[in-house]
């Protein structure tokens, strides 16, 4: 029974090589994943360069099928390398870190200093010292 290896949802660019096949669009699964699937392979002549909600399946051993429509491409490969584009969840489920004390300090006063005119021609005059002094 065939195991699906990657499930492609609208438009999937199928780039080829020599040796290499790579079907890469955005994953059925998890929508907005960027998903590649490359094939280490002789590439079937007749695959066309762009497929529409393709799937891949692994048949047995060394034997693939794409699928896209009605249409399917067997491919032989020795190896299969499945990337999915993940860091949009990974740094989503991590919590933001908060700003050191010492930087909230600077800019909480920098902003009080900004909100008066007084203030502001302070920060002129101290941005014009620290210019000359870096200059």
């Amino acid at each position: 029974m065939p195991e699906t290896l990657a499930a492609f949802r609208g438009t999937v660019r199928c780039e080829l090589s020599m040796q290499t096949q790579t079907l890469s669009g955005m994953s059925a699964a998890s929508p907005g994943e960027e998903t590649a699937l490359t094939f280490s392979a002789a590439v079937p002549a007749e695959c066309p360069a762009t497929l529409e909600d393709a799937v891949v399946e692994h048949v047995e051993g060394a034997h693939y099928r794409i699928r896209s429509g009605t249409r399917e491409w067997p491919v032989e490969a020795a190896a299969v390398h499945l990337h999915r584009e993940i860091a949009a969840r990974f740094y989503h489920a991590i919590p933001p870190r908060s700003a050191p004390w010492s930087k909230r300090l600077f800019w909480r006063a920098v902003l009080a200093l900004a909100a008066s005119r007084t203030g502001l021609a302070a920060l002129k005059v101290l941005r014009r010292k620290v210019h000359r002094a870096l200059t």
